[in-house]
């Protein structure tokens, strides 16, 4: 029904943009008349509004609490909207900007991440200059789309820090175009419009997140300097915004209502799916709902295979990480408590069993988790049973 009504949406403005040019008047000449109407500022708010219904989708959570962190959620989807599209958006002069962050969340980031966005534009081309520092896993990635706008986000060029040439101190440069460069060279298509790297932490208290800087390259200097602000693009910025906001409760509830199947166990999640919705390629990722009475714990039993990395963290039903600030929601490969032959044992409980790789609820009862690998050998099942909290103590 979502892509039905984004299609019809969609056919409707080609309709309307047929109409406009018959009557001689330009998309700029309509943006300047919406912006000064107000009109452009009434459809922004009344997405905002319309935003409100992905807190009734079926299997919604209804009680206060979660309610209250669903709109908290949309509060914060509008702020990262705002930011990435009306602040950052000239591709002309990308900024690197962290949209997703301790207090941004969705789509279950990862407590582990310090990610980093900026607008692109598959047509032009781009340099990244960066200082790798000791960050435990770097990767950069070129995606089309946005959140909210239907058509998902695939990505269009992909690479790591392992694959990128650097001199003794860690420093590099890296091009970006839709063309084929010699050296460190990140693919672009005349889709490209968004930059996406993951700085992943094994251990925040000891790491350092890589420095990195974007251009636009080889065209005038002045091409280069940020586009004044117009009617146009503040109109599309506020759509984009709208978009968002409206968009990614749905995808993200709809996830989690489907996930509540098989509540308190971890399938692997569909790689296709993950792909199109923005995931790293080289993640496997199981991806689940849990919910655990006032006396309960979840037992999550694994072996990790060989891999890169790995973790394990809470979320609330909106897909959003709990607060890693001041809970410990997750823990992964360099954190873990491991067994004697190589497993992991975690333990989700309300309250601390006084045992090793305890995660928090962080006062909720029930919400979503992943479990995933990083470039990984194979993929194992965890295992997961419910127990008395008291059985764990014994």
């Amino acid at each position: 029904m979502r892509r039905l009504a984004i299609r019809v949406l969609g056919a409707f403005r080609r309709i309307s943009l047929l109409i406009r040019k018959m009557r001689g008047k330009t998309l700029d000449d309509v943006a300047e008349q919406r912006v000064v109407s107000g009109k452009a500022w009434e459809e922004f708010c009344d997405s905002l509004k319309a935003a409100g219904a992905a807190m009734n989708f079926p299997g919604a959570p209804r009680d206060p609490f979660n309610q209250a962190e669903g709109y908290r959620h949309l509060s914060r989807l509008a702020r990262a909207g705002l930011m990435a599209f009306i602040e950052h958006a000239d591709p002309k002069a990308p900024v690197m900007h962290r949209v997703a962050n301790e207090t941004t969340k969705l789509g279950a980031d990862n407590p582990d991440n310090y990610y980093y966005t900026a607008a692109l534009d598959g047509s032009y081309d781009y340099k990244i200059a960066g200082r790798r520092n000791n960050i435990a896993y770097l990767s950069i990635g070129t995606q089309s789309g946005n959140y909210g706008q239907g058509g998902g986000l695939p990505p269009t060029g992909h690479i790591e820090a392992d694959q990128i040439e650097m001199d003794a101190d860690g420093c590099f440069e890296l091009i970006l175009s839709s063309t084929p460069q010699e050296g460190n060279w990140l693919p672009m298509t005349p889709e490209t419009g968004t930059l996406v790297v993951r700085q992943t932490f094994a251990d925040r208290s000891t790491e350092i997140p890589a420095e990195l800087s974007i251009e636009r390259i080889n065209c005038a200097p002045e091409e280069r300097q940020p586009s004044h602000l117009t009617p146009k693009a503040l109109d599309d910025g506020l759509k984009n915004v709208g978009a968002l906001v409206m968009g990614a409760p749905l995808l993200f509830t709809k996830w989690a209502r489907d996930f509540s199947k098989h509540s308190n166990e971890l399938p692997q999640f569909d790689p296709d799916v993950s792909l199109n919705a923005g995931g790293d390629p080289n993640i496997t990722y199981y991806h689940s709902h849990w919910a655990l009475g006032p006396d309960e714990a979840l037992v999550i039993e694994a072996t990790p295979p060989e891999c890169e990395y790995w973790n394990f963290q809470l979320s609330n039903y909106w897909m959003e990480s709990l607060d890693y600030r001041h809970f410990t929601i997750h823990t992964n490969s360099h954190l873990a408590h491991y067994e004697a032959n190589g497993s992991v044992r975690l333990i989700v409980a309300h309250e601390n069993p006084g045992l090793p790789n305890w995660i928090e609820t962080a006062g909720h009862s029930l919400g979503t988790m992943s479990f995933r690998w990083v470039r990984a050998s194979e993929h194992p099942q965890p295992q997961c049973r419910v127990v008395p909290l008291s059985s764990l103590r014994g």
